[in-house]
């Protein structure tokens, strides 16, 4: 079943234990980079900072620090991504069949394309908070300062 969004992916992670909630205060300067790095090369789970400094909003990283991690986020196992990649490698240069057989033959192929097709919504949970013209500040959101 595809994930409904974010939220929805992170619930699964958190089920599966590939993520942890951190509810201590920490730092969007230089401690949550330095947390995320050691978990990166120990592999570890993905990380929800549910209280940064200074800020109410929460931050979540390493979503994708796994190879098991990336297949249950594009809802696959660790063989398909490699189908997926040759997918992916594909469409960065496709070239067009060279007569009718290869068109037909290539046909599941471009079915595939087009079922990637974004689906419109008119109403989505990211559009529950609507800022506009001057109350626009992008300094409400933490931003991680990875070096001094």
């Amino acid at each position: 079943m595809p994930y409904n969004d974010l939220r929805d992916f992170i619930n699964n992670l958190e089920k599966k234990g590939e993520l942890v909630r951190i509810k201590t205060e920490v730092s969007p300067y230089l401690e949550i980079t330095e947390i995320l790095e050691r978990l990166l090369l120990m592999k570890g789970p993905a990380v929800l900072f549910e209280n940064v400094k200074g800020f109410s909003v929460p931050v979540v990283a390493n979503l994708y620090g796994t190879i098991e991690r990336v297949a249950l986020g594009l809802e696959s196992d660790e063989e398909g991504l490699e189908e997926i990649g040759t997918f992916l490698a594909y469409l960065q240069h496709p070239e067009p069949p060279k007569g009718l057989i290869e068109a037909i033959k290539k046909l599941p192929f471009f079915a595939k394309i087009m079922s990637l097709t974004p689906k419109s919504v008119n109403r989505a949970p990211c559009q529950e908070v609507i800022i506009q013209g001057d109350d626009v500040d992008l300094s409400r959101f933490p931003i991680m300062t990875c070096w001094p």
